[in-house]
């Protein structure tokens, strides 16, 4: 499995391509703005991508999506159906949480999926974990044995909960339960900043 890290966007996102090395068959999770390096990674590796999957709704995660979807109208993008209505009321919350942006589109969504959508790039099985209390909608990927968390873990810490739809509560059991969930050797691709593993975060993340 190959897995490429492109930090964009205002907020420095984390977003991955990620690549079954023997199908070629791949995925985008965040799609923050689109870059040409992701045809570049794709060309490179001769890889397909198969679908987008996105964390949560928050427009740090999902403003590339248009210019994405002009370049790869084929592929299909999917976001939890409980982040539905914070995707498509994207405008108004830029608006009031950012300015100056002028119009936002909304995203041009596919699909709102739950943990019942089956996914998988080549034999590798893709199993979404719900884990609301950064958004309502917010998910975690784990591909093999690595976990995109989007949002909800980050290095040492989880994230916000003061948002529309957030919630500390939640959030705190989404993390006890999905870190008791997982094999400690499993490494963890957060949605900012650096990458860490189950282990670590059992042993020093505050919500445990």
């Amino acid at each position: 499995m190959i897995i490429k890290t492109f930090v964009s966007g205002m907020l420095d996102n984390n977003n991955f391509i990620v690549i079954d090395d023997v199908s070629k068959e791949a995925v985008l999770i965040d799609c923050s703005e689109y870059l040409k390096d992701f045809k570049t990674t794709l060309d490179r590796y001769n890889a397909t991508l198969k679908y987008v999957l996105i964390t949560h709704g928050h427009f740090d995660h999902v403003l590339g999506l248009n210019e994405f979807h002009e370049n790869y109208p084929e592929v299909p993008i999917y976001v939890h159906k409980d982040d539905e209505a914070l995707v498509k009321d994207i405008g108004c919350f830029v608006d009031r949480f950012i300015g100056g942006l002028g119009t936002v589109t909304m995203p041009p969504i596919s699909e709102y999926i739950d943990e019942n959508k089956e996914l998988s790039i080549g034999e590798i099985k893709i199993k979404m974990y719900h884990t609301p209390g950064h958004t309502k909608g917010g998910v975690c990927y784990l591909i093999g044995d690595k976990l995109f968390s989007g949002d909800t873990i980050f290095y040492g810490s989880v994230g916000r909960t003061d948002l529309p739809g957030g919630s500390y509560e939640q959030i705190v059991k989404s993390v006890k339960n999905l870190l008791e969930t997982l094999d400690e050797k499993v490494e963890i691709y957060t949605g900012h900043g650096s990458n860490t593993n189950v282990a670590y975060e059992k042993k020093f993340n505050p919500v445990m």
